[in-house]
């Protein structure tokens, strides 16, 4: 039985986290720092086909929608090293993006 809720990413990634390990102890960081090396390795491997295409080059191809599933893997897995550790990710992209804003001098600001 599927449950449809409508729930932010952090909410999410807390209840299926919980869901997930199902009384197993948590996760360590390092774990969760070589689960986003290797979603970074596989939107990366995307990427390279896609070059490859757009080069005309031989070998494999790919697709802009697996792009998009890595490039998603990579959202999660951040969130949830900020959660593990207490980070409220939206702040700290908003803080970042506005200061690169202020620091080379462009007016766009990120508010939540």
């Amino acid at each position: 039985m599927s449950v449809q809720v409508h729930l932010s990413l952090r909410s999410a990634n807390v209840a299926r986290n919980i869901e997930w390990l199902d009384g197993t102890p948590p996760l360590s960081l390092s774990f969760r720092g070589n689960e986003l090396a290797g979603e970074v390795g596989e939107a990366c491997n995307v990427l390279k086909k896609l070059e490859r295409a757009r080069l005309g080059l031989k070998g494999s191809r790919d697709t802009l929608e697996h792009l998009a599933e890595e490039l998603a893997d990579v959202i999660i897995c951040c969130d949830l090293i900020a959660m593990d550790v207490g980070i409220n990710l939206d702040n700290a992209v908003a803080d970042k993006f506005n200061a690169t804003s202020e620091k080379v001098g462009l007016k766009t600001r990120l508010f939540l």
